[in-house]
């Protein structure tokens, strides 16, 4: 066995192709994406350098609707990782059943590494390049690693710079030139932007609350109680930080967190989230932020029962639900046997190595996928996109509703699947998607 992502994402399609009633085209189709694209992106340095990045674009497929997926800037980003992450987005479409096909970028960079200046004209420079290949109706990017709303914000306005240039061709009929878009047609273009550029009210936590949803409906359909429930979490940014308070606030015991330089478990549970993020904000890391009211450091150690814990550690203490909630191959053959919880909860895109879900089917712990776990991201850009598209603008309230109901169906439609057929939730994830993606084909 391999842990090359698009190797892994190819395993999945074939093992759920063999349940799933659809026909062998379809399969076929899916293990290639419909274009590649590779660009070099020049980029003036404020130096005065000249430095050229490697870019990609993998839209996978589109059979549902346009091209849908996030942009990372990270300096592990190849090719079979983005081929991998854009067949994910077109299984995780289909699941949460929105209106999109599958697609993927990214920028081979540390962008820890640059200056804003310099990450603006990088930005703008990879946009350039895209432009003819994306668009509301075409492919619609998104926020990934490293990337946020500011830089959607410069995608966006890039874009639209490009087509009333007449520089963007080919675009879909009735689409050429200033006066033919309908407003918001230009915002369309990515969503997870800033709410002043067209963005959605309740787009930054959507992933973690989405993924809290999840949780707690297969909790429910398999009878387990979530009251006093203990969670180990890897990973403490947007995602993580929007799940953990989400669980806490409904009853859930968030014993650990960690970043990418270490972290902090209390085995009676995190007293205050939210000092403990203000503790991060400040200090750069979560290792220290040990909070008893407003003080927050190592002091407060021996009050609290804690210690630090390393990244790797976060998922192997002895906590109810474990959530890796960071990278990809975070649970390996190496350390699948030495989880302790009951439940994994895949709030990262692709965090588990086939051999590691093997070795964690046979020790009866419960794996929610990732295509379904962290699909609420999706499922609210789907409602910005919408949103854009018609000019309207809706409220929070209304959007984290639609979230909830979306999340739930998508759970309950996985989970009846898994019983019918007898297989994983993983399994019977691709197997929902697949069926979806046959109705949507005339292949």
């Amino acid at each position: 066995m391999t842990n090359n992502p698009w190797e892994q994402a190819l395993a999945e399609l074939e093992k759920a192709a063999a349940h799933a009633k659809v026909p062998r085209s379809l399969v076929e189709r899916l293990r290639k994406p419909d274009r590649v694209i590779e660009v070099s992106v020049p980029v003036m340095m404020d130096d005065g350098r000249r430095e050229e990045f490697h870019g990609y674009r993998v839209q996978h497929n589109n059979v549902r609707g346009p091209y849908k997926g996030g942009l990372r800037f990270h300096p592990k980003v190849n090719m079979d990782e983005v081929k991998a992450l854009s067949f994910w987005m077109t299984i995780k479409n289909a699941i949460v059943d929105v209106p999109f096909g599958g697609g993927k970028g990214g920028i081979t960079v540390d962008p820890k590494g640059l200056s804003e200046a310099e990450l603006e004209r990088l930005t703008r420079g990879f946009t350039r390049k895209l432009a003819p290949y994306i668009g509301p109706e075409q492919d619609v990017p998104a926020p990934d690693v490293n990337t946020n709303a500011k830089i959607m914000g410069w995608i966006r306005d890039e874009y639209e710079r490009e087509v009333k240039s007449q520089k963007v061709k080919g675009l879909p009929a009735g689409r050429q030139g200033k006066s033919d878009m309908p407003k918001g047609w230009f915002d369309a273009v990515v969503t997870g932007k800033p709410m002043e550029r067209g963005g959605s009210q309740g787009r930054a936590e959507a992933t973690g609350l989405g993924g809290f949803y999840v949780l707690s409906e297969i909790m429910r359909q398999t009878g387990r109680a979530h009251r006093g429930a203990s969670v180990a979490i890897q990973g403490f940014g947007n995602v993580g930080s929007h799940l953990a308070q989400s669980l806490k606030d409904a009853g859930f015991s968030i014993v650990a967190l960690s970043d990418s330089k270490g972290g902090i478990y209390i085995s009676k549970g995190i007293p205050d989230l939210k000092a403990v993020t203000e503790c991060k904000e400040g200090s750069g890391r979560l290792a220290g932020c040990y909070c008893v009211g407003s003080v927050c450091d190592l002091s407060n150690v021996e009050v609290l029962g804690g210690r630090d814990i390393t990244s790797e550690e976060a998922l192997t203490l002895p906590a109810d639900i474990v959530v890796p909630a960071a990278l990809e191959n975070a649970i390996t053959k190496e350390n699948a046997a030495d989880i302790q919880a009951g439940i994994v909860l895949e709030m990262a895109n692709g965090p588990t190595t086939r051999e590691a879900d093997e070795i964690l089917g046979k020790k009866g712990i419960l794996v929610i996928p990732d295509v379904l776990a962290n699909s609420g991201g999706v499922a609210v850009s789907y409602y910005e996109w919408h949103q854009n598209m018609r000019g309207e603008t809706w409220k929070r309230e209304e959007v984290l509703r639609k979230l909830k109901e979306k999340m739930q169906s998508a759970t309950r439609a996985v989970y009846a699947t898994s019983k019918e057929h007898n297989v994983s939730l993983r399994d019977a994830a691709y197997i929902v998607a697949l069926e979806r993606l046959a109705e949507s084909t005339s292949i």
